[in-house]
């Protein structure tokens, strides 16, 4: 798998959100964005080409819809961040958001509840 990118995953987020979409309502899911719908329509056939995203014909239209999971996509983009910028320690990635003050004490209490749950 491939990082996207940023209009990519932009693009990713609204069709994760929609599930099923035609490029004007994949469009309609970003209004905050200044693409247009030519180019979402671009960036939607280099997503398919990638193998992200398929589609199902009607006529000359198409309703696409996500290969990849939000979810595998995100467990790949971490891992990935993790390795590239913190030695593969989520530790250290840990420690790097609690030192820039990303994360509250409250927050880290959460996950260590989160974590002592799981065993």
């Amino acid at each position: 798998m491939e990082k996207l990118t940023n209009k990519e995953e932009e693009v990713m987020q609204a069709l994760w959100k929609l599930e099923k979409a035609f490029v004007k309502e994949i469009l309609a899911e970003m209004p905050n964005s200044k693409l247009h719908y030519n180019t979402v329509s671009t960036i939607v056939r280099k997503l398919e080409e990638k193998g992200f995203v398929d589609y199902e014909a009607f006529g000359k239209t198409h309703r696409y819809f996500p290969m990849v999971s939000k979810e595998v996509y995100s467990d790949y983009f971490m891992k990935n961040a993790t390795k590239k910028f913190f030695d593969n320690s989520y530790k250290k990635m840990v420690s790097f958001f609690a030192e820039e003050e990303k994360i509250s004490a409250e927050e880290l209490r959460e996950i260590l509840e989160i974590i002592e749950n799981k065993k």
